[in-house]
């Protein structure tokens, strides 16, 4: 039975909320929309009285792709409503703190999918899943990747013809990078030497720079190096790398700025250097990672690169072993870029070691906000947050924040 609902806010999730609660996806606050509701759930959406913020989606596979949520929103909404998610987040913890205007990356930066690729009777089909489905959407005119990604959708659906399996879907991740397109692959048949020669040839064939399946690097005609400040870079296979080079200039500006005149720094999840080495051309940097193959990427591309100050590495769990207040001791600044689950044990020892300054980078602004929260209760201020969308359309939020620690304390 149809049912009408008036939509009042938009969740985490990006879907349009009413009264119950009852989710409908795609919609806005202040729409009224009829649909047939399924458990919490409306289905068979049709917009009655539409937002003044809704527009046409630039996307033509916007309907059936599930690789963005929100562009049926203009930029305007987007941008207020991603600056609202952190400024709740603050206000959840009775925190309040100055929102800098946020940094949106723009169309076709992406740098880096995951393509979805299963093989059919017809051959393959290569693309981005549904919402909520397993159904895979083919995507030649996506406006969120680089074209050079775009491009590369056949050589996910070549290497899907040698080694997917009959009824799975191989996850192709395709990164660019400096000597061409760098490629691991996950969910695929298990190696044996005619399926790792065949992948050989397919790496000359393609032109790749390398091919790793299941984290085990195939062949490397080229190193895949990203350029982190002075310094290149070959991280491991599959290692994290942010999404745009235009966000990572924008979160690497914020950090930098929060940490300017510090001569002794410590990089807490460092990945492969993309703070520690840009920040070594002024400072001397201390980097701890947990991933060794990400931490030994890091110190390589510092003894490649010319003039830089000296950067010393750790491989450590900082989740099981965060530094303690007296190994942090000797930095005027700390750079902290947990993951999404954000660094409770380690901000619990930055707060005891009382350092001047801390830049924190995060994905998750609620965690953020969690330790935010330990840090001012600690005698810290919470001078500035950046907000930074490279993360075009979706419901993700990054941001950088700067700390410093006030004169009483």
């Amino acid at each position: 039975m149809t049912q009408q609902f008036t939509i009042t806010r938009l969740g985490h999730q990006g879907d349009g909320i009413a009264d119950g609660p009852v989710y409908a996806p795609r919609t806005l606050p202040g729409e009224i929309v009829s649909g047939t509701l399924v458990g919490q759930q409306v289905t068979d959406i049709r917009v009655e009285t539409p937002s003044e913020h809704r527009v046409k989606a630039p996307c033509r596979h916007y309907k059936a792709c599930g690789g963005c949520q929100l562009q049926h929103a203009s930029d305007a909404f987007v941008t207020d409503w991603k600056l609202q998610v952190v400024r709740k987040a603050l206000m959840a913890q009775d925190l309040k703190a100055p929102l800098r205007p946020i940094h949106t990356s723009p169309e076709q930066s992406r740098r880096r999918a995951t393509i979805a690729v299963r093989r059919t009777k017809k051959g393959t089909l290569a693309g981005f899943h549904g919402r909520a489905s397993g159904t895979i959407t083919e995507i030649p005119a996506c406006r969120l990747l680089d074209p050079a990604l775009i491009a590369a959708i056949p050589v996910a659906e070549a290497l899907a013809t040698l080694g997917a399996s009959r009824k799975g879907v191989l996850a192709v991740t395709l990164t660019l990078s400096e000597a061409g397109l760098d490629v691991a692959v996950t969910g695929g048949k298990p190696l044996d030497g005619p399926l790792e020669l065949a992948l050989a040839q397919a790496t000359e064939k393609h032109g790749l720079a390398r091919l790793s399946w299941d984290d085990e690097v195939i062949a490397m005609r080229h190193a895949p190096v990203q350029r982190f400040g002075a310094a290149g870079v070959t991280p491991p296979p599959g290692a994290f790398l942010q999404a745009t080079k235009d966000g990572e200039k924008a979160l690497l500006k914020a950090v930098s700025e929060a940490t300017r005149g510090a001569k002794r720094i410590v990089d807490l999840f460092a990945g492969s250097g993309t703070f520690s080495l840009p920040l070594a051309e002024s400072a001397e940097v201390h980097a701890v990672e947990g991933e060794a193959a990400m931490i030994e990427a890091l110190e390589q591309g510092w003894r490649r690169a010319q003039g830089l100050k000296r950067v010393t590495t750790e491989a450590r769990d900082l989740f099981r072993r965060p530094l303690m207040p007296d190994e942090l001791k000797s930095f005027d600044a700390i750079v902290l870029d947990p993951p999404r689950a954000g660094a409770e044990a380690q901000v619990d020892e930055i707060a005891q070691a009382q350092r001047p300054v801390i830049a924190y980078v995060s994905c998750n602004p609620v965690t953020f906000a969690r330790d935010a929260k330990t840090l001012v209760n600690a005698g810290y201020t919470l001078e500035w947050v950046q907000v930074v969308d490279q993360f075009r359309w979706s419901t993700h939020t990054e941001l950088a924040a700067r700390f410093v620690l006030n004169a009483a304390s």
